[in-house]
């Protein structure tokens, strides 16, 4: 049915190739890139059957990315690189005019900031040259997104609290460990916390509110309020939204060895002088932390992910709790990888099926909650990641 190239070699992208070789009806031909080939390689071989081709790329510039989008004609790209990338792979998709889906909004890298104004600015540009720019379909941002317009289209006649939670109850061993890429993770958790009331953003401390929350087959999780990015999109396309806000777990140990890391400077994004030599002191520290890609076989627990909503429907006050939880283990059993690169490549792949099926089109640049939700989550469901709805239940928000 089509063709598809995947930019990044991570835990994600191992998930995304797996996914895509497992469904060779809609994806007929794969070819997956990275800076170090020799990864893709390995997944390659992983996967076996001659499925996935591999090809080395630097995403970081244009004339590469060209080159090689033009020498494979895929349909649509699929990054999964690191966010300081999307505008470099968004710039080559413009020029070869090819679709592109990402799964999560652009940060400079030398600012710790990400919002979506980059990647919203490039609208008219794709839409004048007919082609699609799908963001942030991950899971958060991605399949909670979704769930918000699933809830919004069939349970609600107005959504006015929206609260998205994220927990991790696995235990990779480590001493510490981040699920996903160290210095995007570090600078994501470790910003000022955001949340939307009333028509306008309120700025927290770094975790400065928190409460237990309960999590289905997982029980009473510390969750700590942070900004997410899906939160900007969403008060924009929901906008009878009166609060909005995004809850994430993260055990005690964890928070020492952040508060440590960030003392101690380790955190910093501004580049210091070593021996001579200018380094950055979080690249450094990504260096000699585990790799999230290689977290999966000790990996035990579950993650547990929803949107947990309030609002009226038929005049009515109504609550609804819809929400995933993902093993660890099942994941790295289909796919070598741990739940977190799974939750995140699973819906990468299914967006990008929606789009080859014609089912998610249309020529701009939009986020995921703007397509029909119905087929995604019908399709998101069979591929390994099954949601549960609650009706009427104790938000506990």
């Amino acid at each position: 049915m089509g063709r598809v190239l995947i930019i990044g070699a991570g835990g994600v992208g191992t998930v995304v190739a797996h996914k895509m070789a497992a469904n060779p009806d809609v994806f007929t031909d794969i070819m997956l890139a990275s800076r170090t080939k020799a990864k893709c390689d390995a997944i390659a071989e992983a996967i076996g059957d001659n499925r996935i081709k591999t090809a080395q790329v630097d995403a970081n510039k244009v004339p590469e990315l060209v080159s090689l989008i033009n020498s494979f004609k895929p349909d649509i790209v699929v990054n999964v690189a690191l966010p300081y990338q999307d505008l470099t792979i968004m710039d080559a998709c413009l020029e070869t005019k090819t679709a592109y889906l990402d799964t999560a909004n652009y940060e400079p890298e030398n600012e710790a900031k990400f919002e979506y104004k980059w990647q919203w600015a490039y609208k008219d540009e794709f839409k004048k040259a007919g082609i699609t720019a799908i963001l942030g379909c991950g899971f958060d941002p991605g399949v909670t997104s979704i769930y918000t317009a699933y809830a919004a289209k069939h349970h609600f006649d107005e959504i006015q609290y929206l609260d998205i939670v994220d927990c991790n109850a696995g235990d990779h061993g480590k001493a510490f460990a981040t699920n996903f890429n160290p210095e995007i993770n570090i600078r994501e958790v470790t910003q000022k916390g955001k949340y939307w009331e009333n028509g306008e953003w309120k700025l927290t401390e770094p975790h400065e509110i928190h409460k237990p929350l309960k999590y289905p087959n997982i029980g009473p999780k510390e969750s700590y309020l942070i900004y997410h990015e899906e939160l900007e999109s969403l008060v924009k396309n929901f906008p009878t939204l009166k609060r909005a806000r995004f809850w994430m777990t993260f055990g005690q140990e964890y928070l020492t060895h952040l508060r440590v890391i960030q003392n101690i400077g380790m955190a910093g994004i501004e580049p210091v002088i070593y021996e001579g030599k200018e380094i950055v002191p979080i690249k450094f520290l990504k260096a000699v932390l585990p790799d999230p890609g290689e977290l999966g076989e000790n990996y035990t627990g579950e993650t547990s992910i929803g949107c947990r909503i309030k609002g009226l429907k038929d005049g009515k006050e109504k609550t609804y709790y819809i929400y995933n939880n993902c093993s660890h283990e099942a994941a790295y059993k289909e796919t070598g990888a741990q739940g977190v690169s799974y939750t995140t490549g699973v819906p990468a792949m299914t967006g990008a099926m929606m789009y080859l099926k014609g089912i998610w089109t249309g020529a701009g640049v939009f986020n995921v909650e703007e397509f029909n939700p119905d087929p995604f989550l019908d399709e998101v469901a069979k591929q390994g990641l099954p949601w549960v709805e609650l009706h009427d239940v104790d938000l506990e928000l």
